[in-house]
């Protein structure tokens, strides 16, 4: 742990160039593990800047495990979901470090409309991590229940493109 925590500062220190969110025109894309109760899987997004403080962008998950049920049991329709979601980059706002940002937004989806709260950390000017929580709002009634109807924490890798 302690070897992880020196690397860590090691590479904030050093690198300066690393910008969490640029404004317009900034891109960024995200692959990372969705947790859920007793669900796992992965997600996929992208996000475009379109103001100083303002981005959109597209969300896909697929769940891999549970505990709990038989995950072969639970339809591809289920497990699969696609959003598209607004954010608003409130890094610069906070008058937080330029490599770090956080984003509140809203997203819509194919089984739900909710929100999410994210963190990106960029250690170089391409290459971060990010961690989102989100819950739905409303749930659209959807013959797989709950699987992609409750709280969600996804943790992963971020970039700059």
């Amino acid at each position: 742990m302690k070897k992880l925590i020196t690397l860590l500062v090691i590479l904030s220190v050093s690198i300066v160039n690393a910008q969490a969110y640029k404004g317009k025109g900034d891109v960024k894309a995200q692959v990372g593990m969705n947790i859920q109760n007793n669900l796992t899987g992965i997600q996929v997004s992208s996000d475009f800047g379109i103001g100083e403080n303002m981005s959109f962008g597209f969300v896909g998950s697929y769940l891999l495990g549970a505990s709990g049920f038989e995950i072969g049991d639970v339809k591809f329709k289920d497990r699969a979901d696609l959003k598209a979601r607004f954010n608003a980059n409130l890094g610069n706002v906070f008058e937080m470090d330029e490599k770090m940002d956080i984003y509140p937004g809203l997203n819509l989806g194919l089984k739900n409309f909710g929100a999410h709260l994210g963190f990106r950390y960029f250690f170089t000017d391409g290459f971060g991590v990010f961690t989102e929580a989100g819950i739905p709002i409303a749930k659209y009634n959807s013959d797989g229940g709950n699987v992609n109807n409750q709280f969600v924490l996804t943790l992963g890798a971020s970039f700059n493109l």
